[in-house]
């Protein structure tokens, strides 16, 4: 334990970082002899309120009381802390519950960045200093509107307001200012009403994040003006439009999510070469998409194809150490929230729409993909051997199709592969052994009546037929069904004509040795 009030003896103090200690603090007298701190660090110190101190720092240009155990008010006498020289103020991750009576505009004329994140604040939201950059106030309990007000933030590059109970329009005022704005986080707040067309030409944005709000109406086309987007996040809206071709015009796309809405209608034009370079993941599950996939769709998408370079790992994030992108998504068949996303993340999920025919052989190019799923569609054919090409996969999800014929023997190379599901198809045949086919279970497989392997309770005779020949006879049937059934039933007719004909003569013959009677005229 650290008694803080030792270092109040040494005047000329100014920079100090305790943090991650447990910090005393004695009742001595706070008077005009306190070393004026310009750096002040007590973040994780076990802190349990705000220290009286604090009232006589008017020099503090970074003061961090994060990670502690704050709570109650943040008290009126706070707003004069560095008032005139306060740069950066972080007091996230504590049990904050509200502002006692807070200004129309928050104080600190100088500050740059205000955390107020992870915390119980209740109430109406806040409006930053004027000359606010990053905003962070998450996973609090504000409700109410945004004002108007927030808009004279001239120089307001991040607000992130997430998981709120915000409600209300979006300020169209904020993506007019777009020029200033590089990322918008409003997700998990109760936003409504349509986005609007207000994207202007020099458009800043990286981030566009409105996942889960009650946003219904089309995606402005306008957005095509914000050159530099990275993430574009409208997830769990009541959004009712075709699929956005024209997003291709947006060269740096790495992360669309358009999943649980509205959307409808085919996702290929083979009048419209889709396809974003850089996308790392697309998610349009849970929509009404439908139509086929033509086998070459995915041939633009160069992130995913080429191989992994694990050692330039990050995460998406703006380019700030202040704001790491963040999503939900279905992976290894469970709900994920990845509060940061890995550089080298790469997902497609087209799960529960209407997509049919076969799955696009170039599916298997993709060869830095982790997640795919494709459960819950009308895809049929077989499955394409070139999975097994899929190198980093770590979960696959095929279920819920009408997929038919063998399991290929070259998906047991994906040394990767974690979670697998293939069922509820029409597959048949042995399950391939090795590899990590080894370790899944019956869960994977069942609902394919013509499967056998130890993970059923089918299992599989010295008279099965290999997996590979049933691909052969399979894809032979596809191919010349028609004229085989159309050969036999040719034959058939001779063969029984010429029968019949041979019987009706032998029984003409019976007739007239035994009863005297010719029948033949």
């Amino acid at each position: 334990m650290v008694e803080l009030y030792n270092f109040f003896k040494l005047k000329e103090l100014q920079v100090l970082d305790l943090s991650g200690n447990k910090v005393f603090v004695s009742k001595a007298n706070i008077n005009s002899t306190l070393p004026k701190f310009s750096y002040l660090y007590l973040s994780s110190c076990n802190l349990t309120e705000f220290l009286d101190f604090l009232k006589a720092q008017n020099k503090l240009q970074m003061l961090d009381l994060s990670n502690n155990n704050i709570e109650g008010n943040i008290p009126k006498w706070f707003w004069n802390v560095g008032e005139d020289s306060l740069q950066y103020l972080n007091l996230s991750y504590n049990l904050l519950s509200k502002f006692e009576q807070p200004p129309v505009v928050l104080p600190w004329k100088n500050i740059y960045l205000l955390d107020l994140r992870s915390n119980m604040l209740q109430g109406s939201f806040p409006i930053p200093p004027l000359s606010t950059n990053y905003f962070f106030a998450s996973k609090n309990k504000l409700t109410g509107s945004i004002p108007p007000m927030i808009c004279k933030v001239n120089a307001l590059k991040v607000p992130d307001v997430s998981n709120n109970q915000l409600t209300g329009q979006i300020p169209q005022c904020l993506l007019n200012s777009s020029n200033s704005l590089v990322v918008l986080a409003m997700r998990n707040n109760l936003f409504q009403g349509n986005l609007p067309e207000t994207f202007k030409n020099g458009c800043s944005l990286v981030t566009l994040d409105l996942n889960h709000n009650q946003i219904h109406g089309k995606i402005p086309r306008s957005l095509v003006k914000c050159r530099m987007l990275e993430v574009l996040n409208l997830g769990n809206n009541k959004l009712n439009d075709t699929f956005p071709f024209w997003l291709e015009s947006l060269s740096e796309l790495k992360i669309l999510v358009l999943r649980t809405n509205g959307f409808y209608g085919p996702i290929w034009d083979p009048h419209i070469n889709f396809g974003l370079s850089k996308l790392h993941v697309i998610d349009l599950s849970h929509n009404n998409f439908s139509g086929k996939l033509p086998s070459n769709y995915f041939q633009n998408w160069s992130a995913i194809q080429g191989v992994t370079d694990k050692s330039q790992i990050g995460y998406m994030g703006a380019g700030s150490n202040y704001y790491k992108d963040s999503m939900t998504i279905v992976n290894k068949g469970v709900e994920l929230e990845l509060v940061k996303i890995l550089t080298i993340f790469t997902a497609i999920d087209l799960y529960n729409n209407q997509f049919y025919g076969e799955i696009p052989d170039g599916v298997g190019n993709l060869k830095a993909l982790i997640v795919l799923n494709l459960s819950s569609n009308n895809f049929t054919s077989h499955i394409p051997s070139s999975l097994g090409n899929l190198i980093e996969l770590e979960s696959l999800d095929l279920s819920r199709n009408s997929l038919f014929g063998g399991i290929p023997q070259q998906l047991t190379s994906l040394t990767f592969l974690e979670y697998l599901n293939f069922s509820q198809n029409q597959l048949f045949g042995p399950i391939p052994q090795g590899g990590q086919f080894l370790t899944f279970q019956s869960s994977s497989f069942e609902g394919n009546f013509g499967l056998c392997g130890f993970q059923l309770s089918k299992k599989c005779g010295n008279n099965e037929i290999p997996t590979s020949e049933m691909r052969h006879e399979s894809s032979l049937g596809e191919g010349f069904g028609w004229k085989v059934v159309v050969i036999g039933y040719v034959c058939g007719l001779v063969i029984g004509l010429l029968t019949g004909h041979v019987v009706t003569l032998r029984r003409m013959d019976w007739l007239v040795r035994y009863f005297g009677v010719n029948l033949r005229r």
